[in-house]
């Protein structure tokens, strides 16, 4: 069964208080070099299901967050902080913030 997704989101949230909110995703990987055994793990299962055309699987994850902020550039810097001071490991991690 495919996964259902709802509406898209529009890129303003709105405003709380006269602050607007954006919406922010955060995709965080593995950086090069660094192990990655939920890849791994993946990878090694696909051809038991029929898929023996894919190889250099990763998995990552993807935070989603609202952000109430002045304006996009103040939100890309309050979401970037977090991702270093907590969403992300720096040191095996990389990230990539979008701010809409």
């Amino acid at each position: 069964m495919a996964a259902r997704r709802g509406p898209a989101r529009p890129a303003r949230v709105g405003t709380i208080g006269g602050v607007p909110s954006f919406t922010a995703r955060v995709d965080i990987t593995h950086l090069p070099g660094v192990a990655d055994p939920a890849g791994a793990t993946v990878e090694r299962a696909l051809p038991a299901l029929g898929y023996t055309n894919v190889s250099q699987v990763h998995v990552g994850k993807t935070i989603r967050l609202v952000v109430d902020a002045p304006d996009a550039d103040a939100a890309r810097a309050q979401v970037e902080e977090m991702c270093e001071r907590l969403l992300a490991n720096p040191v095996i991690e990389a990230y990539e913030v979008t701010v809409t």
